[in-house]
C-alpha cells in the first residue's frame, strides 16, 4: 500500500516545490491537492462535518498550477488532485490544462474529482443541474475522456454537446480519474465508470465490509476488483496497525495530512511528514 499527503495548499502552507521535494525524499508516493475557486460569503450550504467553515476553504490556490510547480521539483512524486471540481469549469479548457500537466509531469498525474458540497459556489460557475449533479459529472468524464482518446473528437449527451474537433496533444498515457464519494449513489457512480474510488474513512463506518460492498458493485457493472484502485482518505485517528488493516481490507494508498482542527497550523506539516515516513517501508 502506498501513502499519499494531502494539503489545503494554501498561500500560508509551504510552498509545493518545497513540500513536493520533502515527501519524494521522505519515501511518500503522492501529493494530492483540493479545489474550491471560491466560497460564496451567503454560506447558505452548510458546511458538511457542522460548525463553520474553517478558514483555509476560503485561501485555497489552484491545484493544477501549484502541482506543475511540485512537478517541477520532483522526478517520481505522483500528483493527485484531491478533488478537483471539474463540473466548475470550463471543459475542453480544463481538459487542456490536465493534458499539459500530464504531459510536462511524465505522466504522474492522478485527477480525483467529486461533485462537491456546496451548492451556491456551484451554479456561480457552471450551468449543469445541481440536482443530477452525479449524472452530470458522469458525462463530463466521459466528455473529457473523448478529448483524450479520439482523432477526431465530438460528444453528444443530455449535458454537454460539441461537434468533432481537434484537440492535442494526447495525454502520453491513461489518466485515471479518481472518483472522491461516499454514500450509496456515490459509491455506484464510482463503481460504474471511474478508474478509482476515494472515499474518507470517518464516513465509511465498516471500512472492510464498505470495501466488499464496493466490490460487489463493480461485479454488478462487469469489473473486477484489482482493475479499480481505493484510495482511503484519512481523517480520523491513525496508527501503523491502523493502515497495515486497511492494506490488508484491499486499500491501495491512504492519504493523510494534518487534522482538520490544524489547517491553519502550517507548522506542523513537516513533523507530520517526518513522522508518517517512519511507517512507509511497513506497509510496503
Amino acid at each position: 500500500m502506498h501513502l499519499g499527503f494531502t494539503s489545503m495548499n494554501t498561500a500560508s502552507d509551504p510552498d509545493p516545490a518545497v513540500l513536493a521535494k520533502v515527501l519524494e525524499q521522505a519515501g511518500f508516493e503522492s501529493l494530492w491537492f483540493g479545489e474550491h475557486s471560491h466560497i460564496p460569503r451567503c454560506r447558505t450550504t452548510p458546511y458538511p462535518p457542522g460548525g463553520e467553515l474553517p478558514g483555509p476553504y476560503r485561501q485555497m490556490m489552484d491545484p493544477y498550477i501549484s502541482l506543475m510547480a511540485a512537478a517541477a521539483a520532483t522526478t517520481t512524486l505522483k500528483l493527485g488532485t484531491g478533488i478537483a471540481l471539474l463540473m466548475e469549469r470550463e471543459l475542453i479548457s480544463q481538459a487542456k490544462t490536465i493534458v499539459t500537466l500530464e504531459r510536462l509531469s511524465g505522466s504522474r498525474l492522478l485527477i480525483g474529482t467529486g461533485v462537491g458540497w456546496n451548492r451556491e459556489e456551484f451554479e456561480n460557475v457552471s450551468d449543469l443541474p445541481w440536482q443530477r449533479r452525479y449524472s452530470a459529472l458522469r458525462e463530463t468524464v466521459a466528455a473529457t475522456r473523448t478529448l483524450f482518446r479520439e482523432a477526431s473528437a465530438e460528444f453528444h449527451g443530455e449535458y454537454i454537446n460539441f461537434d468533432p474537433v481537434w484537440f492535442e496533444p494526447k495525454p502520453l498515457a491513461k489518466v485515471p480519474v479518481i472518483f472522491g464519494a461516499m454514500g450509496p449513489v456515490g459509491m455506484r457512480h464510482a463503481a460504474e465508470w471511474a478508474d478509482g474510488w476515494m472515499p474518507v474513512d470517518v464516513a465509511l463506518g465498516d471500512v472492510k465490509e464498505s470495501i466488499a460492498g464496493f466490490h460487489r458493485l463493480l461485479e454488478e457493472f462487469g469489473r473486477r476488483p484489482e482493475d479499480v484502485e481505493i484510495t482511503l482518505v484519512i481523517m480520523g485517528e491513525l496508527s501503523a496497525d491502523l493502515l497495515k488493516y486497511y492494506r490488508d481490507c484491499g486499500v491501495s494508498r491512504c492519504n493523510v495530512g494534518v487534522s482538520m482542527e490544524n489547517w491553519e497550523k502550517p507548522e506542523l506539516i513537516m513533523p507530520l511528514i517526518e513522522e508518517y515516513s517512519a511507517v512507509i517501508e511497513q506497509l510496503r
